[in-house]
């Protein structure tokens, strides 16, 4: 297959999915970037990734903090995230993701409602205040909208597949892909910027419903997109299941061509190169970017914590350090011993005169035209 032959309907999609042409592959790669840059620009937005918790009241079957696992638990204090969005700031990140395990008790809830508010008030100095991600899982309608009033105004939510049968058989019997579309019609209609995503490569998803999962956020009209390669966790039932899955170098290059295929179908979108990269490639996000990628989450939960948000095998072997994001401010002993440093990332994008956007929040500008 060549690029020219590319076209961006199912079946195109289908066939450049699962063409495995190195040629074809960076040619596409190169041809996304370009497209990146000549619509939302150079930059790479920062989104300083908090985990707030594992604690799920979800069963899902791939992933490593689903309910019924066993793992040690941990609830980060509203002083730890207070403390660890002030790095965020310090570091001129821009903005911060909230992530956890999904909870719907009212204690939680009016816990972020509180974080929101405090975070929003943190001193940024000639930057504006923190942009603010969430990504909770489904909540009711009146939980966004409180949520959106104390001043979120990103909202991650991953279909993981688009594919009802394939959701289906990636969840427990209690899980409602119906439940989980209409939580992301509630967001867009609240005014959040809705935000979606799918693994991908994962046991029994085909080329076709990769295909479909790209055509699903267009008809969606996602300003952003966090997508990345399905990496197994040992201890849940879909790996114990043995169901085969693609190897590592291929799930990887299908994140790229995922990436880089989306970018060409929505070209004004924000697109983040997942952690889920890295985790297959020590420079997988760096290649993420360089497929079309405009938005890195760099992990700056404390890393006691940390550790303990093991979402798939090896995740917890990476390392984001907070103090190395400015050349000028490295702490060398933390960065000597981070396995991944984000230091590394950043020189390589600097590298190529990649611009990293400090101080901004990189909103996508696919939602600021609508």
């Amino acid at each position: 297959m060549t690029l020219s032959e590319l076209t961006l309907d199912r079946e195109g999609l289908a066939a450049a999915i699962a063409c495995e042409d190195a040629a074809f592959e960076a040619a596409l790669r190169e041809e996304a970037y370009s497209v990146k840059v000549a619509t939302v620009g150079p930059e790479v937005y920062l989104r300083g990734l908090i985990e707030i918790s594992n604690i799920c009241v979800k069963d899902c079957l791939y992933c490593g903090i689903r309910r019924d696992i066993r793992c040690q638990r941990y609830e980060l204090s509203e002083e730890e995230v207070l403390a660890t969005a002030r790095i965020a700031a310090h570091r001129r990140f821009g903005s911060v993701v909230i992530q956890g395990g999904e909870r719907t008790d009212a204690a939680f809830i009016r816990k972020i409602t509180r974080l929101l508010k405090e975070i929003k008030s943190i001193d940024t100095e000639d930057d504006p205040p923190l942009g603010i991600t969430l990504s909770l899982g489904e909540q009711s309608r009146e939980v966004y909208e409180e949520w959106f009033d104390a001043g979120a105004h990103r909202y991650l939510l991953r279909i993981e597949s688009s594919n009802p049968d394939l959701y289906r058989k990636i969840h427990p019997a209690d899980h409602s892909y119906d439940r989980r579309l209409q939580a992301l019609y509630d967001l867009k209609e609240i005014g959040y910027q809705a935000g979606t995503g799918a693994m991908i490569g994962m046991p029994f998803q085909t080329a076709e419903d990769m295909a479909d999962d790209l055509l699903f956020y267009k008809e969606f009209d996602a300003p952003m997109v966090g997508m990345g390669p399905y990496n197994p966790h040992p201890e849940t039932p879909l790996t114990l299941s043995g169901a085969p899955y693609p190897s590592a170098e291929r799930r990887f290059a299908l994140g790229l061509k995922m990436i880089a295929l989306l970018r060409l179908l929505m070209p004004d979108i924000n697109i983040a190169a997942a952690t889920a990269l890295e985790v297959l490639d020590p420079r997988g996000r760096e290649k993420g970017i360089l497929a079309g990628a405009n938005v890195i989450m760099p992990n700056i939960t404390p890393e006691e914590q940390m550790v303990k948000y093991n979402l798939y095998d090896r995740k917890t072997l990476l390392r984001d350090c907070p103090s190395s994001v400015d050349p000028s401010k490295r702490d060398t002993h933390i960065c000597r011993n981070c396995v991944f440093p984000f230091c590394s990332l950043g020189d390589g994008l600097s590298g190529r005169k990649i611009v990293i956007g400090y101080g901004r929040w990189g909103d996508s500008k696919h939602f600021r035209r609508k």
